[in-house]
């Protein structure tokens, strides 16, 4: 019997359990997925604590994103086949599927082929980083050439993925990090230059490497006192599309920024990409392409076997990675 990743009860990493359960049947427009590689994202963390945008339904599966081989498919299913090596687009709510298991059940709308040089590891890392990058800087602020964007939390995964598609649309990534650990790492990843928020002014420094115009765009998933921040550093009618809650403390409203330069703050979540299909479309093409040419790049931080997967939601919470933690499956 396949094993499944479950927790019976909402906390901890240690509130993961590998559950035997029956292999999986496809119903009409569903796939039953092999697994090789499943990518972790703070999505699930929050999900397993109970404090997400749903309540996890116990015992709750859990997993956004698995690439493997198609072992059997449904009904109505004619874009992949039994063989095909596939990976997945978060598309879906934790309660309905969940991806991190030995032999999963998938929405046959997530389920996609992927170019072939990528490594399963790339598979499993690829499409939440960059679909929730994109969506919040393609499809909802137009990020094109010439604007300058700020991305906290630039050495996760999608931060990372900002970076990228930053750089493969001409527009500068300014990459804020806590401190200056990161910084070569950063630049030596894409970043047009680094702000270590706890060592400097942000808002000084953004004005000062845009000539003192200011950041156009601020793709933040941390909120929290350094909200502030970013609204002291946007240029005039300048964007905010807050992703993430990261930081425990109040995020505060600038309220004399947000009026004098009548900026926008935008709630944004990967769903809003997904679930609609013309966008997904979108989307996936825009990724595919800059998968095949080489211009985006999954970067696998560090890696770790099924068994482990209470030690890999650990590392997940200690704030150590650079890039995607990757869960290996099978030999």
């Amino acid at each position: 019997m396949p094993r499944i990743v479950r927790f019976h009860e909402t906390g901890g990493p240690e509130a993961l359990r590998l559950d035997d359960v029956e292999t999986p049947k496809p119903g009409p427009e569903e796939v039953v997925i092999e697994a090789r590689a499943l990518g972790l994202n703070r999505a699930e963390e929050m999900f397993r604590q109970g404090q997400y945008v749903q309540e996890p339904v116990l015992p709750a599966k859990i997993g956004y994103e698995v690439a493997g081989t198609v072992q059997a498919v449904g009904e109505n299913v004619t874009h992949v086949r039994t063989g095909d090596a596939v990976s997945v687009i978060p598309a879906f709510g934790m309660n309905d599927y969940g991806m991190h298991g030995e032999v999963v059940l998938a929405p046959a709308h997530a389920v996609v082929k992927h170019p072939e040089h990528l490594s399963w590891d790339e598979a499993a890392a690829a499409w939440m980083m960059f679909i929730t990058a994109y969506g919040g800087l393609i499809d909802l602020a137009g990020v094109g050439e010439g604007d300058t964007v700020l991305i906290p939390a630039a050495s996760s995964s999608v931060g990372l993925a900002a970076i990228q598609i930053c750089t493969m649309v001409g527009a500068t990534p300014v990459a804020l990090s806590r401190t200056s650990s990161k910084r070569q790492a950063l630049l030596d990843h894409g970043a047009a230059a680094v702000i270590a928020t706890q060592e400097h002014d942000v808002s000084a420094e953004v004005h000062r490497l845009t000539g003192g115009t200011g950041a156009r765009v601020a793709f933040d998933p941390v909120g929290g006192p350094g909200f502030a921040e970013l609204t002291a550093a946007l240029s005039k009618e300048g964007i905010i599309l807050v992703y993430g809650a990261l930081a425990s403390e109040i995020t505060p409203l600038p309220v004399m920024d947000v009026l004098g330069k009548h900026l926008t703050i935008r709630g944004y979540e990967l769903f809003e990409i997904t679930t609609d299909p013309a966008r997904r479309a979108q989307a996936s093409e825009f990724v595919l392409n800059g998968l095949d040419t080489g211009a985006l790049k999954p970067l696998v931080s560090t890696t770790f076997a099924l068994d482990d997967i209470v030690a890999a939601h650990q590392y997940m919470a200690s704030n150590q990675q650079f890039g995607k933690i990757i869960v290996r499956v099978g030999p």
